[in-house]
């Protein structure tokens, strides 16, 4: 079998090749033209075979008849926890371009980032888009787009063994550099393993690039496996996780004039920084084990695709364990010559902050579903979920303090500054009622009701009212939220920064109307925020003392979004933008609008390269900039620094070769055409222009 897979991937390897050089064509002699290799029928000049030689090769085929099958995506099904929630759900794999080139979290099209300058750094959320959690919240969140968590979790139902390599890099160096790997089987026709695994190794565009510490290392891998018994009653989903990300914080380069031609670099990779020993190493292990039971009736909706049903249950028993530990550490080595923090407290020259968090969770809810017997037409349906969850901290946190060993010895060492332990006893409910195909009405409640956290809240509603293919559907929303603030806000110690504060719940209350057409590819929302008793971060005026707040007044914000995209034979136009309106611009630091497009023509090269061409634009107006707070893992308010906003471009081609997707992209193609560089946090300049590739094996064998 193993000799079988060589041959086969050598013959994968000969075609791509052979797709790659469809374009020639071969002169017998002057004046004449054979077809082109790719369209060549074989066929008509190939000798026939003998009555006795078709025989045997018929008898061959049988008796190998398993290396014969042509594996693709269509024999491989994914879902995710979700998708699972309510039913067995599954779906075909996504093997198209579709986005493809935006492989970096911080482009993604709709939900921008900012950051400290490239993949791997610090970097938060350009757009207004509050958290919706509750109960114990650690409050450092910086690197969040880089981890991978229980809920990220695709899990797959594969009847060949299925491996998806994918490599990102900027051409000729590494300031950008990723590497992801997914491998997935099934073991049986009802079990499914897996395991992923990311690298980082991306370097940057300004700095010295032979200074380890100043370097991204992220590493994020995980195993995976779903598991049903036969008649689908139990279920099982379970992964293991494991995320380690360092992340450099240099508190920025010295040139602030980076962008002025008459102070211009001529190696911006060698350009001195203020720390160059100072990063952060987040570390976050976790094992998730999620069991469901299904009792009473089982139904089955056929969606019209053969082999693929959806298992409908009416009641449900449900389980789910979690444990995770969670570290957080920032070294800095050497002076801070350039007075990046605002005081020390323990050491000039030595920073050792370490947070521990372990967190064990149990979770159980039983849920009941009651429907008609007839699943052709779904009316009066009935969904009701109650559960209740334990959640268990323990916390401490430590920094480097200098003091006396057995022989009275000054030495430097870890020193305990707090720790406790808590526990957050949860009461959840989901409330669904569908009125017919058309109509639906869910709620979501959740309620601390004990511990350290108690009182936080989540209250959640949603009406869908659909119409049809062609008139779209509206999705009404609503929903209430109080949550505790984080440990950061309240108490923290470290070398740089100690708080001990008492604030109030920060109140969210959001109105939204959304209107969905995918006939005419429109996506259009409205959302409103009222937030009282907002939590953020600030300093001094021209300072750079990152101290915690809370504004108590009510603070009011609009947002619209519209996403629409155009279509002309084989031209696309897609569109996406956003309004901001706030009654308080200088707390609430965000752009006003925001916009992104692609113009792109659609082809298929030498009949084997489905392909793209075209140019993105993303763009958004001026804003307050926010500043970073070294060592402490927070954007905040600082100085008023208003930077000139211009449109970002970028011209890409991807395309499909078989079962490899690539792309080339000449991101920031229009530099220096209305600014050399541009900010989105003050003192941080971001990416450089640069050319980019992509490009992700998949595999079924």
């Amino acid at each position: 079998m193993a000799n079988r897979l060589k041959y086969l991937l050598v013959l994968l390897i000969c075609a791509s090749v052979q797709g790659v050089f469809a374009q020639v064509r071969t002169n017998t002699y002057p004046g004449q033209q054979t077809d082109p290799v790719y369209s060549r029928d074989t066929s008509r000049n190939a000798r026939r075979n003998s009555d006795s030689q078709n025989i045997d090769s018929i008898r061959k085929r049988e008796e190998n008849k398993h290396d014969s099958i042509v594996f693709t995506s269509k024999f491989i099904k994914v879902t995710s926890e979700r998708l699972l929630m309510d039913s067995i759900q599954l779906f075909p794999l996504d093997t198209g371009l579709v986005n493809f080139e935006n492989y970096s979290p911080l482009n993604q099209p709709r939900n921008p980032k900012i950051s400290l300058g490239f993949v791997g750094l610090a970097q938060r959320d350009l757009l207004f888009n509050p958290r919706k959690t509750i109960g114990f919240d650690e409050g450092l969140h910086a690197l969040d787009a880089y981890m991978v968590n229980p809920q990220d979790i695709n899990y797959f139902n594969a009847r060949a063994p299925y491996t998806l390599l994918s490599l990102f890099s900027t051409i000729g160096g590494t300031k950008e550099q990723l590497f992801k790997v997914v491998h997935t089987q099934n073991v049986k026709p009802n079990w499914n393993i897996g395991f992923l695994m990311n690298f980082n190794g991306s370097r940057g565009y300004y700095s010295t690039n032979n200074i380890l510490a100043q370097n991204v290392s992220d590493f994020t891998a995980g195993v995976f496996t779903w598991y049903h018994s036969k008649n689908k009653r139990y279920n099982l989903l379970a992964n293991l996780l494991f995320n380690n990300l360092k992340a450099p914080e240099t508190g920025s380069i010295l040139k602030d004039t980076i962008f002025k031609s008459t102070q211009s670099s001529f190696d911006k990779t060698g350009e001195p920084v203020r720390l160059p020993g100072s990063f952060s190493q987040w570390k976050s292990n976790g094992l998730y084990v999620k069991q469901f039971y299904y009792i009473g009736r089982v139904d089955s909706l056929n969606n019209g695709k053969a082999g693929n049903k959806n298992v409908l249950p009416t009641q449900r028993v449900a389980y789910t364990f979690y444990y995770n530990q969670r570290k957080y550490n920032y070294l800095q080595n050497g002076l801070d010559q350039y007075r990046v923090f605002p005081d020390y407290y323990f050491s000039a020259a030595r920073s050792r902050d370490s947070l521990n968090v372990l967190h064990v969770q149990n979770d159980f809810s039983y849920s009941f579903y009651l429907r008609g017997r007839s699943l052709k037409m779904v009316k009066n349906e009935l969904k009701l979920d109650v559960g209740l969850v334990q959640d268990f901290y323990k916390i401490s946190q430590f920094v480097a303090d200098t003091v006396l060993n057995e022989f009275g010895n000054k030495v430097v060492r870890p020193a305990k500054v707090q720790g406790e332990s808590f526990q957050n006893i949860t009461l959840k409910a989901r409330l669904g009622y569908k009125f017919s195909d058309r109509i639906n009405l869910e709620g979501d409640l959740r309620q601390i009701v004990q511990g350290r956290n108690f009182g936080d809240l989540l209250y959640d509603a949603k009406l869908t009212l659909a119409g049809g293919q062609k008139a779209g559907r509206i999705v009404l929303g609503a929903y209430l939220q109080s949550s505790s603030p984080g440990l950061v806000y309240t108490n923290w110690i470290s070398n740089h920064y100690i708080f001990n504060n008492s604030f109030n719940n920060q109140k969210t209350t959001n109105l939204s109307f959304n209107y969905v057409n995918d006939a005419l590819q429109v996506d259009l929302k409205a959302e409103y925020f009222l937030i009282t008793d907002y939590l953020y971060f600030a300093a001094q005026p021209g300072g750079n003392d990152a101290t915690p707040r809370q504004y108590g007044p009510a603070v009011n914000l609009l947002k619209i979004s519209l996403g629409k995209n155009l279509e002309w034979r084989k031209l696309h136009f897609d569109n996406y933008v956003v309004y901001q309106k706030t009654d308080n611009a200088a707390l609430l630091r965000t752009p006003e609008v925001y916009t992104y497009s692609s113009l792109y023509y659609g082809a298929k090269l030498f009949d084997v390269l489905n392909s793209q061409f075209g140019a993105t634009v993303r763009y958004n107006t001026a804003y307050l900039a926010p500043s970073y707070a070294v060592g402490l893992g927070q954007f905040y308010n600082g100085p008023d620094v208003t930077f000139t906003s211009y449109p970002i471009a970028s011209l890409f081609f991807k395309a499909t070769l078989q079962k490899t997707n690539l792309f080339i992209q000449y991101d920031y193609v229009n530099q220096g055409l209305f600014s050399n560089g541009f900010y989105t946090v003050n003192r941080y300049p971001q990416m450089d222009k640069v050319l980019k590739f992509g490009i992700a094996w998949t595999f079924y064998n």
